[in-house]
């Protein structure tokens, strides 16, 4: 059961490939009941079919946090000659610097906890930066600068460290949705350096057939650690306190 729970299905958006963008459209643990719970209610059609040889611990991250950051790598337009920059190394990162991989890019994962990027060397990422210990857009520069910046920190200044690590025609991938909201960007710079910003909001029906498609093909690896129902809300004091490397899955049996 995704975030997009439901979705006209005629509108401009629906009818163009950009369901998530339907105006008419209702989420799952928002404007439709979650899934803490033992049963769910689901409109069939936006149900996803998980392969069999795709475990449901591993299928539950990629319906939230994989078919996220796998439609901001196709948003972000990464391609095999790109140098692709993913700030934040956690839940969604993880699973982001793996598709960036599969697109053929060079990778830099950037994060504050050295835990967390000796886990994005693990899943693949051709260089890591400290930000807490070096400057992300200095060390981005000397590689060239990103053609690529994807941004998954839910932190204001990460989102202007990306937008300036790029290279002229680069573009900064909006997905963490931090609770400050707004940054400073330079109008100049975006202008003459022709660089692009744009958002990516989850994925659609089809993207989510294409994440469980790549890890059941093995292409991909999910982090997970599980925790019982019952305690919910000590998991949610995990999360928020960054205990935990990538994501949580309420393990039901």
């Amino acid at each position: 059961i995704p975030w997009l729970g439901y979705a006209c299905g005629s509108c401009e958006y629906c009818v163009s490939g950009w369901e998530t963008l339907c105006e008419k459209q209702l989420n799952t643990g928002y404007f439709l009941d979650g899934a803490y719970a033992e049963y769910a209610k689901a409109f069939a059609r936006y149900v996803g079919k998980v392969p069999a040889n795709v475990k449901s611990l591993e299928a539950a991250p990629l319906t939230c946090a994989g078919v996220t950051t796998y439609k901001a790598v196709k948003v972000s337009g990464a391609r095999s000659s790109d140098l692709v920059a993913i700030f934040g190394i956690g839940g969604l990162g993880h699973m982001a610097l793996q598709y960036a991989k599969i697109a053929g890019a060079t990778v830099v994962a950037v994060d504050l906890v050295d835990e967390k990027l000796e886990l994005a060397k693990k899943l693949g990422a051709d260089y890591t930066v400290n930000g807490r210990t070096e400057d992300p857009v200095e060390a981005i520069k000397k590689l060239g600068g990103a053609d690529a910046a994807i941004s998954l920190a839910v932190s204001p200044r990460a989102f202007e460290q990306a937008f300036r690590s790029l290279r002229r025609g680069g573009t900064l991938t909006f997905v963490a949705l931090p609770a400050d909201n707004y940054m400073q960007l330079p109008i100049f710079e975006t202008v003459l350096n022709g660089n692009k910003i744009v958002g990516s909001i989850v994925g659609t029906r089809l993207d989510l057939a294409e994440v469980f498609d790549l890890h059941a093909a093995g292409k991909t690896h999910v982090i997970y650690e599980t925790r019982h129902l019952e305690d919910v809300n000590h998991a949610f004091e995990e999360v928020e306190q960054a205990l935990i490397p990538a994501r949580l899955v309420f393990d039901m049996s």
